[in-house]
């Protein structure tokens, strides 16, 4: 599995308009067939930053995903909202094909 985190800071502006902006790119690879998961969260205390957090189910799925249509068109949506250069981390996780159970913590019954 292929796991990215990214954190994109967006131009006060824009920020609560960020979600429709990245909504078509958000669709479309959520309907890609390698995509694992492709999930936005809001700052809390920044509300101008946003996670990304996105897996595929290995290399040859995220090299699908950089080179399709809909990554270049989000991209260059993007580029016009965010007020710097989005943080990344990439790592390739062998084995893994998704979420694990929390151990330490589970529902009250």
């Amino acid at each position: 599995m292929i796991f990215i985190a990214v954190r994109f800071t967006v131009r006060p502006e824009l920020a609560d308009t960020w979600m429709s902006l990245v909504g078509p790119f958000t669709e479309a690879t959520r309907a890609e067939p390698g995509n694992l998961f492709f999930d936005w969260s809001r700052g809390i205390d920044d509300p101008h930053r946003f996670t990304l957090l996105e897996a595929f189910a290995d290399a040859a799925a995220g090299a699908a995903h950089v080179e399709s249509d809909h990554f270049k068109a989000g991209l260059a949506a993007m580029a016009g909202a965010i007020a710097e250069t989005p943080e990344i981390i990439n790592v390739d996780l062998p084995g893994r094909h998704g979420w694990d159970a929390m151990a330490e913590l589970s529902p009250r019954r």
